[in-house]
């Protein structure tokens, strides 16, 4: 059964703090509870022989004192905020995705402790990114990203109304600006190919991307008349642009599958980069799977 619940995954590195933070002033601006979870592998080698439950009892002794320091974390960022901590056995980033069946919102950091340093996104939050039932947001970037506007990257793929109904809904919690983007690569002759797509000017194509953008938005902006909203159009990947624009936003929302992604993969091209290389928190609005809209 869903609940109206935000869940945020801690292991006690700095990336989840920083995401226990987020997602307790995210819980704060929707009036949520927030459940923060540690999932813990305990299955190594030297415990399976080890004198009775030793082992187990010292991981669990962690385990809690992990999530009670994320709580204390949530609490001085959003002391009005309920919030409950749980700590599991088993594998974190399928832990995680059991819970998150039954999560309004997942939060993770970019990457947890262990594996390599110069990885820019962390195996469990990739699982996470690309596989939860529902919406996810990948912290990442500055830590004071609280500032600055909603940016939604949309484009004519069915997701499009869902990420304008998430943007819109985030930008209203904020009480923040919205701008959303629609990207496109203008048609070029083959004498163009080396010249980069920023510096085409089309100026008909741009007019026609941008009356179809509009399009989009007008249920939106009589929905959301108090919302100030900005629509622009870009030449270039919707991934680089909207990493671009992250440095000014407070958060960025896009689809999980954008217009011509392969129909088996979970997660488009532009959120797989934004989720590694964004400088500010990223929501990738995936529909539940249970058919409930965004909160």
């Amino acid at each position: 059964m869903r609940s109206d619940e935000i869940l945020v995954g801690t292991d006690g590195s700095a990336a989840s703090h920083a995401a226990v933070r987020w997602a307790a002033r995210e819980a704060q601006h929707r009036h949520l509870p927030l459940r923060i979870a540690h999932v813990f592998d305990w299955q190594w080698y030297a415990a399976r022989f080890g004198p009775g439950d030793t082992y187990l009892d010292e991981a669990q002794k962690i385990a809690q004192a992990v999530v009670l320091e994320a709580q204390e974390q949530a609490r001085a960022v959003a002391p009005t905020v309920r919030s409950r901590t749980d700590t599991h056995i088993g594998k974190p980033a399928a832990g995680l995705l059991e819970l998150a069946q039954d999560a309004a919102l997942t939060v993770v950091g970019n990457r947890g402790h262990g594996g390599f340093a110069s990885l820019l996104l962390g195996s469990v939050s990739q699982r996470l990114a690309t596989h939860a039932p529902g919406p996810v947001v990948v912290v990442r970037g500055r830590d004071d990203a609280g500032q600055g506007p909603v940016v939604a990257g949309v484009d004519d793929s069915p997701a499009a109304d869902h990420v304008l109904a998430t943007a819109f809904e985030a930008a209203v919690h904020r009480d923040a600006a919205l701008v959303v983007i629609r990207t496109f690569l203008p048609a070029l002759p083959l004498w163009a190919d080396a010249v980069p797509a920023t510096a085409i000017q089309t100026p008909e194509e741009d007019a026609a991307e941008h009356e179809r953008l509009e399009g989009l938005l007008k249920p939106w902006r009589r929905k959301y008349p108090q919302t100030a909203v900005e629509a622009l159009v870009s030449h270039g990947s919707a991934a680089a642009v909207l990493t671009g624009v992250s440095h000014s936003a407070q958060l960025v929302v896009v689809g999980s599958r954008g217009h011509g992604t392969i129909a088996g993969v979970l997660l488009g091209s532009a959120g797989m980069q934004l989720s590694h290389h964004a400088d500010c928190p990223v929501l990738i609005a995936r529909p539940r799977t249970d058919g409930a809209g965004p909160r």
